[in-house]
């Protein structure tokens, strides 16, 4: 038993190792991005240098310039106020004002009803403001009233003038934050969209060409499994593209950025959005039946014909996708791209006239399963064809 615990023992170290490694290889490659290409590696370093920067401006006016007793409250705020938007922090200081001027003032009438005893005050304090900070109103800054009345509590006066050091350390630093964020590098989140659905087209791309090499195959079907595991996971891709429109919406709103700094083309139509979600929601439908046939389910599979019919759709839609990377980032390289576009659209359809003619061949079950996985790829074609 020894023997096996020791060597079970000396296995994690393999392992742990290995985990190391990874992390350490993911922590180069984000470095290297940040330095290298803009992209959201670089966003981060940029948003993490900024609060820096507001946390320290905000000491330097309070704590080294004015010597306000509870200068911390500034650096504190500024830091909480860099958010991913313009607008976010202009919203977040509002409610995080609101919610620290109220913390504060509670703590202070506390403090001053039990004549500066710590633990009675806590007693009326905390168990109010963590209630009260869970409304809504408040969002995510509500905790902040909670942790301010603590600070007060703590500091052991409750005089007016400490009141209203506390509430002019709280506003200066919310004025730093918010002033660092809109007007130095302010964040605009305009290629987030793109490089979402950038994403998506490569993924779709790469899936329907290995389930079109995979159908060619005599073992294609064992493959069936991973097919439907990607394309599941494709569809989680969409919610990202929902957030990054969000943001790109949001990051217009109050924003100098405009005007201060390059912003790029502008994000895609959000048709784009719902003509992808579309081709993902096709994709799956596809790779759902084919592992519906390969996973032992009993689905009949239609006629070896049909499968290599089939696999010359899924080839050109994978065509079709792959030029849709090229045309979603604008270039001097389009009009060849749309070209080879249009050519790959008329082979599928081409294509999808011999898988019709291959189905009307089916018999019994089988062309129950081929007539489905032939309706989902006319579909995919169809969505697949640009909006404008």
């Amino acid at each position: 038993m020894r023997g096996v615990n020791g060597l079970a023992g000396t296995e994690k170290w393999p392992a742990a190792v290995r985990w190391a490694g990874r992390e350490w290889s993911a922590v180069r490659l984000s470095v290297h991005n940040a330095f290298e290409q803009a992209g959201p590696e670089r966003d981060t370093l940029v948003q993490s240098l900024k609060a820096a920067a507001a946390a320290i401006a905000a000491w330097a006016l309070t704590g080294w310039w004015l010597q306000a007793p509870m200068a911390l409250l500034a650096p504190w705020t500024a830091i909480a106020l860099v958010g991913s938007t313009v607008y976010q922090s202009l919203r977040t200081g509002a409610q995080q004002f609101a919610v620290i001027a109220l913390g504060t003032v509670w703590a202070s009438v506390a403090m001053e009803a039990t004549r500066d005893m710590t633990m009675p005050a806590m007693l009326l304090t905390l168990p109010f403001m963590l209630l009260l900070g869970n409304y809504r109103r408040f969002g995510s800054q509500g905790l902040y009233g909670a942790t301010t009345a603590l600070f007060v509590i703590t500091g052991g006066s409750s005089t007016a003038s400490t009141v209203g050091h506390r509430l002019l350390e709280t506003l200066i630093g919310a004025g730093v934050g918010i002033a660092v964020n809109a007007l130095v590098l302010p964040p605009v989140h305009l290629r987030s969209v793109r490089e979402r659905l950038v994403h998506i087209a490569e993924a779709s791309a790469e899936l329907l060409d290995g389930m079109a090499a995979g159908l060619r195959e005599a073992d294609g079907l064992e493959k069936t499994e991973g097919w439907h595991s990607r394309a599941s996971r494709l569809t989680l891709s969409l919610q990202g593209v929902s957030d990054a429109r969000t943001w790109a919406t949001e990051g217009s709103r109050w924003n100098p950025g405009g005007r201060l700094r390059r912003t790029g083309p502008p994000p895609p139509p959000i048709a784009e959005d719902m003509r992808w979600g579309r081709v993902v929601t096709r994709v799956l439908a596809v790779a759902r039946t084919l592992n519906g046939m390969g996973d032992g389910e009993g689905l009949p599979e239609p006629s070896p014909r049909f499968l290599r019919a089939l696999s010359d759709v899924l080839e050109q839609a994978a065509r079709v996708c792959a030029e849709e990377i090229q045309l979603l980032t604008p270039s001097p390289a389009d009009g060849p791209a749309r070209e080879r576009r249009e050519a790959a659209f008329k082979q599928a359809w081409a294509d999808l006239d011999a898988l019709t003619d291959s189905f009307r061949q089916q018999e019994g079950t089988a062309a129950a399963v081929g007539g489905e996985l032939l309706l989902e790829t006319r579909r995919l074609l169809g969505d697949l064809a640009p909006t404008a």
